[in-house]
């Protein structure tokens, strides 16, 4: 399968041949559902937290006498029935980690990067550099490539300190390595934007669990 190479004023600069290991077509749907519930529990904290009846303060005295008033038998006014008592089966602070094995990660991020393919929301650029930390700068190039007006994220072999920058206000532009690309962020865009170099990284680590 051959996809176009541009450059960042839009226009076709070459064609690449994709790594048909890599890039077979198959999308398995429900790998790549496992994959993003599984980031997306990670980044939980799990802090909410509410206080039981022994937990919140006050209610230490009885508020009357167990017999003879016709009212209902009270032991504290820290009950879950009263107000300001404490929370009946309320959160507790817990982990919502889960753990997927590294090749079905891996095989995820393969599915996503063929749906993105098969969808024609890929592009590939030949090269990426930003002279300054300017956002205009950027701004110039996502615009060339015509996709101002949507979710983007920019795959890049090793980021620098000027692309990360120029990225910072502009609220649909995200920037990603080819190290650290996961199937939640490659799905989680309108347009994945790849340069040469890192989809050589990003083949390259989908194909060292494929052998």
């Amino acid at each position: 399968m051959n996809i176009s190479v541009i450059n960042t004023q839009g226009k076709e600069v070459s064609k690449l041949e994709l790594d048909a290991l890599v890039f077979d077509g198959k999308v398995r749907s429900s790998l790549m559902h496992q994959a993003v519930v599984t980031y997306l529990s990670n980044q939980r904290m799990g802090l909410a937290n509410t206080k039981t009846r022994g937990e919140v303060s006050g209610g230490g005295k009885k508020p009357w006498r167990q017999k003879g008033t016709g009212r209902a038998r009270v032991g504290s006014t820290r009950s879950p029935l009263w107000r300001k008592g404490g929370i009946t089966f309320g959160p507790k602070p817990h982990s919502f980690r889960k753990d997927l094995p590294s090749r079905m990660k891996i095989l995820a991020l393969q599915s996503a990067l063929n749906s993105k393919v098969n969808d024609k929301e890929m592009i590939v650029l030949d090269g990426l550099k930003i002279g300054s930390p300017k956002t205009k700068e950027l701004f110039e190039i996502v615009k060339k490539l015509k996709v101002g007006d949507l979710r983007t994220r920019i795959v890049v072999g090793s980021l620098d300190k000027n692309l990360k920058l120029s990225c910072r206000n502009l609220p649909l532009v995200d920037v990603d390595t080819a190290a650290s690309l996961n199937t939640y962020d490659a799905l989680d865009c309108k347009k994945l934007i790849l340069t040469k170099d890192a989809l050589e990284l990003v083949e390259a680590r989908v194909k060292k669990w494929l052998k």
